[in-house]
C-alpha cells in the first residue's frame, strides 16, 4: 500500500508534468513553487521541506524551458516576432511623419510665394500709361 509520502510524490510529479506541458488543472499555470504546490494539491511547506528533491527537479526543468512551459514556447516566439515587427513599423511611421513635416513646410513656402506673386500682380492696373507728349 502506498504511503502518504508516496502519494504526495506522485501528485507533485504529475503536477510538474502538467505545469511544464501547459495544462494546469488546479493552479494558474505559472511556473512557481507556490503554483506547483497548488497544482499538486499540497501545502507549499510540504514541497519545500519534505520533497526538496522534487522542488529542485522542477526548478531545473523550468530553467531548461526558460521559465516558459513548452506548450507556450511557440507563443513566446510569436510575441518576440510581433514585437520586432511593431518596432519596425514604429520606426517607419516616424520616418514618414518627418517626411510629411518637410513636405508641409515646402508646400507652405510655395503657397506663400504664389500668394505674394499673385498679390503683386493684382495691384497693377490693367491700363497702361501712355508716354508723355513731346
Amino acid at each position: 500500500m502506498a504511503t502518504d509520502r508516496d502519494a504526495e510524490r506522485d501528485a507533485i510529479t504529475a503536477a510538474i508534468q502538467r505545469l511544464l506541458d501547459g495544462r494546469p488543472t488546479r493552479s494558474t499555470g505559472a511556473l512557481t513553487t507556490l503554483q506547483l504546490a497548488a497544482e499538486a494539491g499540497i501545502k507549499r511547506w510540504v514541497l519545500t521541506h519534505k520533497h526538496v528533491d522534487l522542488k529542485e527537479e522542477f526548478a531545473r526543468r523550468k530553467s531548461e524551458a526558460n521559465g516558459i512551459p513548452p506548450a507556450f514556447q511557440h507563443l513566446c516566439a510569436r510575441a518576440v516576432d510581433a514585437e520586432a515587427t511593431a518596432q519596425a513599423l514604429r520606426e517607419d511611421n516616424n520616418r514618414l511623419r518627418e517626411r510629411v513635416a518637410v513636405y508641409a513646410q515646402v508646400f507652405h513656402e510655395l503657397r506663400t510665394e504664389l500668394d505674394r506673386r499673385t498679390d503683386s500682380t493684382a495691384h497693377r492696373s490693367p491700363v497702361r500709361s501712355l508716354p508723355p507728349r513731346t
